[in-house]
């Protein structure tokens, strides 16, 4: 299971996907989570799953490898829909289960059906930006786009490094995660048997060599920054200048017309 958390690697690839400006994949992405939160109609929902199907083809990643990526999420979406399944009974017009305060009625079960599809839907666009943007494209992008909140005050750059440093250690803090795993059930640790408390307590061995080789990895990268004379995003040069082409206006624009006519026919 921990190998298979892809949240954060970059598919190396020079398709159409990858070969867009960043910020356009970033408002697209924006765009696509503003489309799944403003309707509940079903038939948007497939109609933004057919059109997220399309652009993983366009990016020619591997099918399996990106599906392997939602495998870690499956108990957050199991969860969710259980959850909106038993309590999500507001303007039900069919009961078929009852017990105290535990419903299971139509509406529900439509509530944990489209939760379900929108958290998977979620995870999937956020997915394909990381398999094709590079971080440190991510961080010019994101800098780019936020830039206006400079004139308020807000550290924008420092904001993006830190979101962009996150995400590069997802891959760096999973794979340590795995070692340690392995070294505990070498000298014995068992995390298959016993209850879910047993199993949640034998891992406390992992976590706490894990904090501290994450704290150690944050020291070295602050040393490394520093001995470097890093100072900040004032003044700094790029080797790659961020430049929209047509092809990410074309992108753009379509992608903004199929989804808002797909809200004005089926809602």
């Amino acid at each position: 299971m921990i190998k298979d958390i892809t949240l954060g690697q970059y598919f190396p690839g020079n398709s159409l996907l990858h070969r867009l400006d960043p910020r356009c994949k970033l408002i697209l992405v924006v765009l696509y989570m503003v489309f799944l939160f403003v309707t509940k109609n079903p038939w948007v929902y497939l109609g933004l799953g057919v059109l997220l199907t399309l652009f993983v083809l366009v990016s020619k990643i591997p099918v399996g490898f990106f599906l392997k990526g939602l495998k870690p999420v499956a108990f957050l979406i199991a969860f969710t829909a259980v959850f909106n399944l038993f309590f999500g009974s507001a303007n039900a017009a069919h009961v078929y289960f009852s017990w105290g305060i535990i419903r299971i009625t139509d509406a529900g079960i439509r509530q944990a059906l489209l939760m379900a599809v929108r958290i998977l839907l979620l995870v999937s666009a956020t997915s394909l930006l990381t398999f094709t943007t590079t971080p440190i494209l991510l961080t010019d992008a994101l800098e780019r786009l936020l830039s206006p909140l400079k004139k308020l005050g807000v550290p924008v750059y420092e904001f993006a490094m830190m979101m962009t440093i996150a995400l590069r250690f997802i891959p760096t803090l999973i794979e340590e995660v795995d070692k340690i795993i392995k070294a505990q059930a070498a000298r014995g640790a068992d995390f298959d048997s016993g209850s879910l408390l047993q199993r949640a307590k034998s891992f406390v061995p992992v976590l706490v060599p894990l904090f501290i080789s994450a704290f150690r990895r944050a020291d070295d990268l602050a040393t490394a920054m520093e001995s470097r004379c890093y100072h900040g995003g004032e003044g700094r040069t790029r080797l790659r200048e961020l430049r929209y082409a047509k092809r990410d206006i074309f992108a753009f624009l379509l992608f903004a017309l199929i989804g808002i006519g797909l809200i004005l026919l089926l809602v």
